[in-house]
């Protein structure tokens, strides 16, 4: 998997709701739509509908922060923090080449 592009990644972190989801899967990873949904309304009050949830994840699925896998009829969806470590990286490095991504 290509990495992502670290303006893909900070525009899908720049909405809290992004953010919920995110933090949601960091408890439990694997969760199905219905679950996040179900979680977002029980933890967090984010009313929003499964379409609009649904959105975002494919947000965060584009910035390659979040996979998604399908097991029969269901689809689980896994954190993935290697964009956020790549983009730490670069300025946790001081001593990098310039123009190291």
């Amino acid at each position: 998997m290509l990495v992502a592009v670290a303006e893909d990644v900070f525009k899908a972190l720049a909405d809290p709701t992004r953010r919920r989801i995110l933090d949601e899967l960091v408890e439990r990873d694997g969760q199905t739509l219905f679950e996040i949904c179900a979680r977002l309304v029980s933890k967090h009050g984010i009313g929003l509908s499964r379409q609009a949830i649904g959105q975002h994840v494919a947000v965060l699925e584009s910035a390659g922060l979040v996979r998604s896998r399908r097991q029969g009829r269901y689809k689980f969806h896994d954190i993935d923090t290697e964009p956020l470590e790549h983009i730490a990286a670069r300025w946790l490095r001081p001593d990098a080449p310039e123009g190291t991504p």
